[in-house]
């Protein structure tokens, strides 16, 4: 073939390079010819993180596909899912696959929409026996979810942030920012789709992204970002630990009965209050499968920490009540 014939390859941009290496880490692991599949939404982060899969997942052995999820939300949604099912086509994507959905209220229309979202993508995992989906998230979305759950006042859960692998799901560009995935999307010659809704006020994500972190960024300096996302890795693995300390523990303090669960005082008296607290969380969703509250859990520790004869504390479809040295957690109405 004349040199003038050959094909051309994009030039390796250090913005290329980012999203390359972030993708080759996250594959690791994963068994040989397995199929992986982006879930591509056509924005910049999803795009530059499937041109980054097609380039990575051959070289580690595996396949890899993509899934468009159409919400039905706007105008025009068929079209831009159409759009992005030839990008993934164009990137050597095999399978791809759009699914569109139904929306439902349940939470708000952001939380419905996820839900949905999510439903159809383990749908797909579950139907082409895919080992993995990969999710755009970047570290730009990791800082505005810690900031979100430290302003909610959500708890440790929420503060660490999301996990670079949870089960099915993947998030390769936690460490990635949102203007490296726009730069290598530019320097690939590949046209993102701007969500509307990206920039729509009414959500509280988008008042974090274009309002509150730009603030601190100016009033406090540049690297919030970071920060914010370094502060979720120490506080996921504190909180690791400490669950891990929590279970081998729950062994001694717990005792099963047939109508619920006791936990012993004294035991619960001598961990430190993050321990404790853990502990009650615990029992009540092994047993129940409830998850308690913060003031739940604290009103259950009060039994324990400031006992003086009270009675019975009522949590969703449970009773508590502290006799002969512990705590027996009960279903409501059991004998």
């Amino acid at each position: 073939m004349p040199a003038d014939d050959r094909p051309t390859r994009p030039r390796l941009t250090p913005a290329m390079a980012d999203l390359r290496r972030a993708v080759r880490a996250s594959l690791e692991g994963l068994a040989p010819d397995s199929l992986v599949l982006v879930a591509l939404s056509g924005g910049a982060d999803s795009l530059a993180l499937a041109a980054a899969t097609a380039f990575e997942a051959p070289r580690a052995g595996l396949r890899a596909g993509a899934v468009i999820v159409d919400h039905a939300l706007q105008d025009g949604s068929a079209e831009v899912a159409a759009t992005a099912a030839a990008a993934a086509t164009g990137l050597g994507l095999s399978p791809v696959e759009v699914r569109r959905v139904e929306v439902g209220a349940d939470g708000g229309p952001e939380a419905a929409a996820r839900e949905a979202r999510y439903r159809a993508l383990a749908d797909v995992a579950s139907a082409t026996g895919a080992a993995a989906v990969l999710l755009g998230h970047t570290l730009d979305d990791q800082a505005e979810t810690v900031l979100l759950g430290l302003a909610r006042g959500s708890g440790p859960v929420s503060l660490h942030g999301m996990d670079a692998v949870a089960g099915l799901w993947r998030r390769p560009l936690l460490g990635v920012r949102r203007e490296t995935t726009r730069a290598s999307c530019a320097d690939l010659g590949l046209e993102p789709w701007d969500d509307p809704h990206n920039d729509d006020g009414a959500y509280a994500r988008v008042r974090v992204r274009h309002a509150v972190l730009p603030v601190l960024e100016r009033e406090l300096g540049p690297g919030v970002a970071e920060a914010l996302v370094r502060t979720a890795a120490q506080l996921r693995e504190d909180a690791e630990a400490l669950d891990h300390f929590a279970e081998e523990q729950a062994e001694e303090v717990a005792d099963h009965a047939e109508a619920g669960i006791s936990l012993d005082v004294r035991s619960l008296a001598a961990n430190p209050a993050a321990l404790r607290q853990r502990l009650i969380r615990l029992a009540v969703a092994s047993e129940f499968a409830v998850t308690l509250s913060r003031a739940q859990t604290l009103e259950v520790a009060r039994l324990v920490t400031d006992w003086h004869g009270q009675g019975p504390v009522s949590l969703p479809g449970i009773t508590v009540v502290r006799t002969g040295g512990a705590l027996h957690f009960a279903a409501t109405g059991a004998s």
